[in-house]
């Protein structure tokens, strides 16, 4: 959802997990998911990938073919495919459907993920292959000319996308920013820079400071009553030993800037309860911070957010049509609340 023409505060939403749902009602409720998030307007819908998943570019047709608007937003790790197999799936979709995607350019993932693949790379080291990687389907996609190419990781020599991508649906492109290998990342692409913030108190102004376009990903629950509220986010998040062990497990192998950010704050926040809330995230249950509290304590930790440059919002899964309309509200508040 566009806010107003001034802000341009982009919403996206998540689509379900194949892993979170029984194979027959699946498809189903990627659909459902699709048309809340469209009809309340929201730009994109982000689509997972791991290995425990199946295909986002299957998951995005399907999105495609049952929306009108909504982009899907793919997940993209290099490890998983060429360049030039990204950059024919985009030029592809927008060909059959006429539609604009966007891409989620990943670094890394879970490690026993990538390990299994046999990617045993540096985190640094993997922001440096994203840029090349980045870099060669930028130029596949941004005119008829040929694309020679030569990096330390990728090399292609005079290869042409056919059939050429209109230029109106050029993809947006968004890179984890957690980090400082990840902010010169998205500098270096263009893309906006999403990250798992702490409390907007805590924040530096990321946009200002780096001059690029910023995002962040989180979940939001909000009512009229901050009790209420509370309780509806406990009843959806609620303890899980397994989940916490797990997660303390993740912990010991990840080497994440935003898995470690998330859970020193979460450390620090543990004997207070304010907006800011990273529960969830302690059980395994996702991987985002949640904002939960009436409108109006929501609305002003969002309109912080938006006051050092945040414009850019990736919601986590919606669990209802009716969570998305509160969230709508939100942000129409926080919007109201934030000058230009």
């Amino acid at each position: 959802m566009t806010i107003t023409d001034e802000s341009q505060i982009e919403i996206f939403s998540t689509s379900p997990q194949s892993k979170d749902l029984p194979r027959e009602e699946y498809v189903q409720q990627v659909i459902n998911v699709a048309h809340w998030s469209e009809e309340a307007g929201c730009t994109a819908i982000l689509v997972y990938t791991d290995n425990s998943l199946v295909d986002p570019w299957l998951v995005s047709q399907i999105i495609l073919q049952n929306t009108k608007k909504l982009s899907p937003l793919i997940a993209i790790q290099p490890i998983y495919m060429h360049p030039y197999t990204v950059a024919k799936m985009v030029a592809s979709f927008g060909h059959l459907y006429g539609r604009r995607v966007y891409l989620n350019m990943v670094a890394g993932g879970f490690k026993n993920d990538l390990l299994a693949l046999n990617d045993t790379m540096p985190h640094d080291e993997r922001y440096t292959r994203l840029v090349e990687y980045t870099t060669i389907i930028k130029l596949l996609l941004s005119g008829p000319d040929p694309v020679t190419f030569e990096g330390n990781f990728y090399k292609v020599d005079k290869i042409r996308m056919t059939p050429p991508l209109a230029p109106e649906l050029f993809p947006g492109l968004l890179i984890s920013g957690s980090s400082e290998s990840g902010l010169q990342a998205a500098m270096a692409v263009g893309a906006v820079a999403v990250q798992y913030p702490k409390p907007a108190k805590e924040c530096e102004p990321v946009a200002f400071l780096y001059g690029l376009r910023a995002g962040l990903r989180i979940g939001i629950v909000a009512r009229e009553k901050s009790a209420d509220a509370w309780a509806i986010a406990c009843e959806r998040f609620p303890g899980d030993r397994k989940g916490q062990i797990t997660h303390e497990l993740a912990m010991k192998i990840s080497d994440s800037h935003w898995h470690n950010q998330i859970s020193e704050m979460a450390n620090e926040l543990r004997s207070t309860r304010g907006v800011y809330w990273t529960w969830p995230f302690e059980n395994y249950k996702t991987f985002c911070p949640y904002l939960v509290g009436n409108y109006q304590e929501v609305s002003k930790e969002v309109s912080r957010y938006l006051h050092i440059g945040y414009r850019t919002f990736i919601l986590d899964i919606p669990p209802n049509r009716e969570e998305l309309r509160h969230v709508q509200f939100v942000f129409q508040m926080a919007s109201e609340l934030t000058p230009p």
